[in-house]
């Protein structure tokens, strides 16, 4: 016979000690707008899912993905140029 007993993990899951640091709230701002991109091109294709795309539902994909490889382009330029040490070496 097995005992069914609660997991203590599970009941403590969501304790305040398991809140996000402020440098994980600082990075997820970072990351904001390439989240946001993604959502919008996800959104897109979500469109598309039960017909056929539009010219118009192409020319949104086409806009919601150029958007998104912006966003990643800047956030790693802006990784990039923090990360580059200011002395020559």
């Amino acid at each position: 016979m097995s005992h069914i007993v609660t997991v203590q993990d599970a009941v403590t899951a969501f304790a305040d000690f398991m809140e996000p640091t402020n440098a994980e709230l600082d990075a997820i701002e970072r990351e904001m707008p390439v989240i946001l991109a993604d959502v919008e091109l996800l959104d897109a294709h979500i469109v598309t899912l039960d017909r056929t795309p539009t010219e118009l539902d192409v020319r949104r994909i086409r806009r919601a993905r150029r958007r998104a490889l912006a966003a990643r382009v800047a956030l790693l330029n802006r990784t990039a140029g923090a990360n580059q040490s200011g002395g020559a070496a």
